[in-house]
């Protein structure tokens, strides 16, 4: 396709309808813009389409993993690992609760951590592991698991919950995939903890906005847990605004000095409507990556596999890698694109590239895959609002920046 004229093609814009903005203005109408209602709703939505017994909303997936490892009771001396190729947010909460991190290099031209690497990370302090399901795509939680159980002997519990699993816990950055599937398991159902974004760039999108799922195991409390994410996401305070409305019940009590992290109804009254219309829009996705594929892989164009015997990505992010270039020549490329309009990205610039992890002690020396994938790769945008033609017109700018 010729380019005649210049497009603007955004990188990732939300796709709200008149549906979404009619349920915001019933919410803000109704007198509950705070959490309440339409929250529970959402949370009971969330689970039923996952297949969980319970879900907690909060304001992002941040506070999702910060308080999931609060409530595991992870601390100082302890270690938490996670993958050197992933956004800050899966590191820094760790920093927060004041465990050390732990970061395991990608394996060889990929974009998931080396599951080889990873047994050799875990050590007696060892509590957690976060995997990352990039782009969508869920990780090999076959290889996770096996580790875990190899190194099990290892695990020394510091509480009751803790002990109730006995074993190094899983709890999964899944910002990116709500809705993936793997051999016939969708995301949230495989890991010990899964935590979703709903942030404004996300399939799926309450603005900002989070949400976490676990699995229900043996001896474990789904209404006590789901409690403990209340008290920890409001205040430590026993009642929300919506328990205390109920005649003669204001009193309530602080039982933790605890966080302010709840979802609001305005938030959810958006999110509702986009599960409501989320197959769809999952399905447009799919489209947009199976013509970026055509046109692309067979130039020598590298991306990430959303779709394969037993797996499907949410199809959150298109990661292009460009063979033979570097950072400059990268950099470059994207330049060029922005000048007709389309706007990129990078996922990921590596953690120890960062001020904050080289204060911390990390170097990138020590994670080169990491780094061979970031240099040489392109995100290319992909949401439900682009064209076809939209489609092809990247396509098409992408091979004359490169000069294919």
């Amino acid at each position: 396709m010729p380019i005649t004229k210049v497009r603007n093609i955004p990188f990732s814009p939300p796709d709200i309808t008149d549906a979404e903005i009619e349920e915001v203005v019933k919410a803000m109408k109704s007198g509950w813009i705070t959490t309440g209602p339409r929250t529970k709703k959402f949370e009971k939505h969330i689970a039923e389409n996952i297949g969980v017994n319970k879900a907690v909303c909060l304001n992002s997936a941040t506070a999702a993993m910060e308080l999931t490892l609060r409530i595991l009771g992870v601390g100082p001396g302890d270690e938490v690992i996670t993958s050197a190729y992933t956004y800050t947010a899966s590191a820094s909460v760790i920093e927060h609760v004041g465990a050390k991190i732990v970061l395991v290099d990608t394996a060889p031209n990929s974009f998931e951590m080396d599951y080889s690497k990873l047994a050799d990370a875990i050590t007696e302090r060892t509590k957690v592991i976060i995997p990352v399901d990039l782009a969508g795509r869920m990780c090999n939680y076959e290889a996770i698991y096996e580790a875990v159980e190899s190194k099990k002997g290892l695990f020394k519990p510091n509480n009751k919950l803790q002990e109730l699993f006995n074993r190094i816990i899983v709890m999964t950055d899944a910002a990116h995939a709500f809705g993936a599937e793997r051999y016939g398991e969708k995301c949230g159902q495989v890991a010990d903890f899964t935590c979703f974004s709903f942030h404004a760039v996300k399939n799926l999108t309450t603005a900002e906005g989070g949400a976490v799922v676990w699995r229900s195991e043996p001896g474990l409390d789904d209404e006590w847990l789901y409690k403990q994410f209340m008290l920890f996401s409001l205040h430590g305070q026993s009642k929300d605004a919506l328990a205390k409305t109920q005649i003669g019940a204001w009193e309530y009590d602080i039982v933790y000095p605890a966080y302010k992290c709840n979802m609001t109804d305005i938030m959810a009254a958006l999110g509702l409507v986009q599960l409501n219309r989320y197959e769809g829009l999952k399905k447009r996705r799919k489209e947009i990556i199976e013509r970026y594929d055509k046109a692309l892989l067979p130039l020598g164009i590298q991306s990430l596999q959303h779709y394969g015997s037993g797996f499907a990505s949410s199809g959150h992010l298109y990661l292009a890698r460009i063979p033979r270039i570097g950072e400059a020549q990268r950099n470059e490329i994207i330049l060029k694109l922005a000048e007709a309009g389309v706007a990129c990205n990078v996922h990921y610039k590596p953690l120890p590239m960062f001020t904050a992890y080289k204060n911390l002690g990390f170097d990138i020396k020590n994670y080169p895959n990491a780094f061979d994938v970031y240099k040489n790769e392109i995100t290319l945008p992909l949401h439900t609002l682009m064209s076809d033609e939209d489609v092809d017109y990247v396509i098409e700018s992408l091979k004359r920046a490169i000069k294919v």
